[in-house]
């Protein structure tokens, strides 16, 4: 894993945006998205843009670490084709990420270069999924907050 001197993973990003650059192609494929799992792990994806609305990359990143096996992810990152660098996951995005991984860390581009921030950050105050789902066995929440 390479050293992380400023709190990004730079080998991270350039993990997507290679993909960005060597597998988006066209308008059905724009973005590339790339995810590191707690083991060092390192899963990509793209997006599958449709007219309906298809899943973003990071979407089909979640699927993608799922069917490789990899179910803890530390920290995402989404780049743009056409060398637009660094994007921000998308609102539908965040509330999924949030739910799945609520530890999970989210590389951002910024005015003033890239920062990580923590999934929970981008979604303030937010729903939290998980907490209101029922335990099976007990039939009750998972969580009272």
């Amino acid at each position: 894993m390479t050293p992380q001197t400023d709190g990004v993973d730079h080998e991270l990003i350039r993990a997507a945006a290679h993909i960005a650059a060597t597998r988006c192609r066209g308008d059905n494929h724009t973005m590339a998205a790339a995810a590191r799992a707690r083991d060092g792990r390192i899963v990509t994806a793209v997006n599958a843009y449709h007219f309906t609305g298809g899943p973003c990359a990071e979407l089909v990143l979640i699927g993608t670490a799922a069917a490789q096996g990899v179910y803890d992810l530390d920290t995402i990152v989404a780049v743009g084709d056409r060398d637009r660098g660094v994007v921000p996951p998308c609102g539908r995005c965040r509330q999924v990420l949030l739910d799945y991984f609520p530890a999970l860390k989210v590389i951002l581009g910024t005015n003033d270069g890239l920062r990580t921030v923590p999934v929970t950050d981008l979604l303030p105050e937010s729903y939290i999924w998980a907490n209101h789902q029922l335990d099976a066995e007990e039939n009750t929440p998972l969580s009272t907050s």
